[in-house]
């Protein structure tokens, strides 16, 4: 089974010490740093690109840049955050025609590839040839484009769809997990956990981190007993 990854949101961190906040969550148990790069385009909201993402590399070289590419032309984007030190270019399965031409860059960019699917869009457009090609499927439990929502309960079907049908695939849920609904989610059969409100203004973000690391590696449990 694939293993627990942790990737705090840093779409709730302290924007102001961005690279500060990254190296807090590492010191805390954080695995990958999720990097929400909005274009205003494809979402409304305008967050981050590789000039900043650049700056947090050179400060955290440790750091590995999960990067959420919420933008309307993900493939010109691909070379920049290469070169700015993204390890992950996850892209919106919305936001282009050319699914595997994104891919296929990606990877020609050293990087590894990760697809998305907003809550309106239903799983069974991730073909299998998409699924093989990739890295990583990410599921979102809210809509792209603004931190604080709330989960939407009726997006975790999604998950559980997507690992049945590639049970080795790391499967990302982004959108309202908390302590409290990380247990739907990685009982649906995720490994890789997004949260930024609840890590990032938590009093104890390690104790946070360790529970969703305890939530995955105990339904992974749950699940090889079946």
């Amino acid at each position: 089974m694939p293993k627990a990854i942790i990737a705090p949101s840093v779409l709730a961190s302290n924007f102001g010490e961005l690279s500060a906040e990254c190296k807090r969550m590492i010191k805390n148990g954080a695995d990958w740093l999720h990097m929400d790069v909005m274009d205003g385009h494809f979402v409304p909201n305008l967050t981050m690109g590789a000039p900043i993402l650049t700056w947090v590399k050179r400060d955290v070289p440790e750091i590995y840049m999960d990067c959420h590419m919420m933008v309307s032309d993900p493939a010109r984007w691909v070379n920049d955050i290469a070169r700015a030190g993204g390890r992950m270019y996850c892209f919106h399965y919305e936001a282009t025609d050319d699914h595997m031409g994104v891919i296929q860059k990606v990877r020609d960019a050293g990087m590894k590839a990760g697809i998305a699917i907003s809550p309106d869009t239903p799983c069974t457009v991730i073909t299998d040839e998409i699924g093989n090609a990739v890295d990583m499927i990410l599921v979102m439990t809210v809509y792209p484009g603004q931190g604080g929502q709330k989960l939407k309960p009726e997006c975790i079907y999604k998950i559980r769809e997507i690992r049945r049908r590639f049970p080795d695939k790391d499967i990302e849920v982004d959108g309202g997990v908390t302590q409290d609904t990380v247990h739907s989610c990685t009982e649906a059969g995720c490994n890789v956990v997004v949260a930024g409100t609840a890590t990032f203004t938590s009093d104890d973000p390690a104790a946070v981190i360790a529970d969703f690391r305890a939530s995955v590696e105990n339904a992974q449990l749950k699940a090889s007993a079946l």
